[in-house]
């Protein structure tokens, strides 16, 4: 008898261990969410017997915890409800504070109510397309005959092509450099045309579409002035940003290494960028971006699914990453589309080095343009030179599906970022160390063999600056600082586009820091507009070495399909290189010099503590001025900081 009690209990025992843990409750709760009670496998008078020894009153818990069981069956029933009482309470008290914040300040808030009208712009066309998208797909049907439809295209085509010719005529009567820059584009795709696969097939809507594009999204963020000023904000906040790294950074290496030592002040960008990127994929920010930049790019130029995304893709992410977005469909696609794979990788940059290059004091705002309007033009410039002529199977992007990663949750997604990081930063840093050890290495041989001949300085810089003389004319660079920007062309080419990079950054520390323009046969910076077309020219991974990169990525993918990675990435590296070249033209076409102009006559009666680029223009205006327009002050304080002859 003594052992009944026990066995009675045990057999409507409520499950004590759930998973390690005691959970009684809850198991009592879903066993009566089942329909039936605990030990229900017993008779109805096994059940009184058991109920009645174990409890003084019979279901006084049930009845306890009947409440609790309406609660939840009551929570389930109305989820729905209470998810948009949530929202609505969510919305109302976010416009609560967007109307407070732009009544206090509304110039302080625009950004925020920016922001605000492109999400509900997004969500209103989300709407409309789940309510009316049908009725407008049919009402937009091209209707008539065919023949007519395809005048109508070529006469809208015409009179693109017309209007642009006339816009340029206006536009460079007064700067005809940008003549230059437009012949330098005709001559870059005549190139690439030559060296086409398949000369008959090119698609020329899906050309004429990319760099149409390409020219629209520059004309934008470069020429009208809410674009240009919407990115300079954008490249701002993303400095600021980007600066928080240095919390992080001080705290692991301490100040002084951060402030002074290269690899603890830049290469940590990397690793807070790629943290942010990856909780952004996480969440799904970063498909749906790319989703919506593939959809624009793919509707218009006539381009598959996967291509489209890959390219949309390496607006943010490497060389490297953005084919996991179509890792699945890598092993059927044609060789045009894996073509377009390679040259997005080459024709762009990853968005953590993005960071870094800012950091260099590289102008932001030229930088996102870059990137922005590199993918157009690769998918353009890759179906003019590999057209396609097989069937691919990915016309349309349904079926298609964008992972969201491995991560369970929002830490550790951050984690993961972080930790992949780390191999992206040790690969720069090896690279680092050893193609500036082979350049200093290559220019002492040369130098050793110029020597031999009386030929003085002959270096790797020295030869890049003859060779690609032409290629950073062409650009619409003036013709005295092609010598340095075919430097950084070689550089880029043959070592990598971070050196140079770090390389332009000098450049414009010392144009910033006023310092003279010549210093013997050798130019110290170059031009703003100089500096911003090798920006463009230099934003991309179109290198020798990421050839390895590029085929070790790939055919870790997809091995059985090496032989047709192999014979195509030279061709892919030579577009990728191409588009880098050709948005800086267009860029060219578009640059107009920006900023107030300044009062040298104040400037200069001031009392200066250092010099600057104004500093030096002023300075150099009043060396040259004939007439006795500036003070003698004026010229005293010119002469503290530059040598002339005036000055003795």
């Amino acid at each position: 008898m003594e052992n009944d009690p026990s066995r009675r209990r045990q057999s409507i025992s409520l499950t004590p261990v759930a998973k390690g843990l005691e959970n009684t409750g809850a198991d009592f709760l879903e066993s009566l969410e089942e329909g039936q009670l605990p030990g229900n496998d017993l008779n109805p008078t096994e059940i009184r017997s058991n109920w009645s020894q174990a409890a003084p009153k019979p279901f006084s818990r049930w009845r306890n915890l009947q409440p609790a069981l309406r609660a939840r069956s009551f929570c389930r029933e109305h989820m729905q409800l209470f998810r948009w009482i949530s929202t609505g309470l969510l919305c109302t008290a976010f416009a609560a504070f967007l109307l407070v914040a732009c009544l206090l300040d509304f110039q302080r808030a625009l950004a925020l109510f920016v922001l605000t009208c492109v999400v509900l712009t997004f969500l209103g066309h989300r709407l409309l397309k789940w309510l009316l998208g049908p009725k407008l797909r049919r009402f937009l049907k091209p209707q008539g005959h065919p023949h007519l439809l395809l005048w109508f295209k070529r006469g809208l085509a015409l009179a693109a092509f017309l209007g642009l010719v006339l816009w340029l005529s206006l536009d460079t009567s007064r700067r005809p450099e940008q003549l230059v820059s437009f012949a330098g584009i005709c001559v870059f795709i005549a190139l690439l045309f030559a060296c086409s696969k398949h000369h008959c097939a090119v698609s020329w809507r899906a050309v004429s579409w990319g760099l149409g594009l390409q020219f629209v999204l520059g004309l934008l963020i470069i020429r009208t002035e809410p674009g240009f000023i919407a990115f300079q904000w954008l490249g701002e906040q993303i400095r600021i940003f980007l600066s928080y790294t240095e919390a992080g950074s001080s705290f692991v290496f301490g100040e002084a290494l951060v402030k002074n030592v290269f690899a603890f002040q830049v290469l940590p960008i990397i690793v807070f960028f790629s943290c942010v990127m990856s909780v952004l994929y996480h969440v799904g920010l970063m498909q749906w971006v790319i989703l919506k930049i593939a959809w624009l790019m793919q509707v218009t130029m006539d381009t598959t699914a996967t291509e489209t995304l890959s390219v949309a893709g390496n607006i943010f992410v490497s060389q490297t990453e953005a084919p996991l977005l179509i890792r699945p469909y890598l092993a059927d696609m044609t060789l045009s589309e894996v073509h377009v794979v390679m040259t997005g990788g080459y024709a762009t940059i990853a968005g953590s080095l993005l960071g870094a290059y800012i950091s260099f004091g590289i102008d932001a705002t030229s930088l996102i343009a870059a990137s922005v309007m590199a993918a157009p033009c690769a998918l353009a410039l890759s179906k003019l030179v590999y057209p396609e002529v097989e069937e691919s199977k990915f016309r349309r992007e349904e079926g298609m599906k964008l992972t969201y990663g491995d991560a369970q949750n929002l830490i550790e997604a951050a984690s993961t970022g972080a930790a992949i990081s780390v191999k992206v930063v040790a690969n720069i840093a090896a690279n680092l160390i050893a193609f500036l050890a082979v350049l200093d290495f290559i220019n002492a041989a040369l130098s050793w063999l110029g020597d031999m001949v009386d030929v003085q300085g002959l270096s790797f810089q020295l030869i890049c600056s003859y060779i690609l003389r032409p290629v950073a004319f062409l650009m619409g660079v003036a013709w005295e600082d092609c010598p340095v920007v075919a430097e950084l062309l070689g550089i880029k080419l043959f070592l990598n586009e971070f050196v140079a990079y770090q390389e332009l950054s000098k450049y414009k520390q010392r144009r910033l820091a006023g310092v003279e323009e010549w210093v013997g046969d050798r130019k110290q910076w170059i031009s703003v507009r100089a500096e911003v077309l090798t920006t463009f020219a230099l934003c991309g991974f179109a290198n020798f070495s990421s050839i390895g990169i590029m085929l070790g990525g790939l055919t870790s993918m997809v091995p059985q399909r090496k032989s047709d990675f192999s014979q195509i990435v030279f061709r892919a590296l030579f577009t990728g290189a191409c588009v880098s070249l050709v948005n800086a033209c267009v860029a060219g076409i578009l640059y107009v010099p920006r900023g107030a102009e300044v009062d040298c006559m104040s400037l200069l009666n001031m009392t200066l503590s250092s010099s600057s680029f104004e500093i030096y223009q002023c300075c150099r205006e009043a060396f040259q001025s004939i007439n006795p327009e500036f003070s003698p002050e004026a010229l005293d304080n010119c002469c503290r900081f530059y040598n002339h002859t005036i000055c003795a």
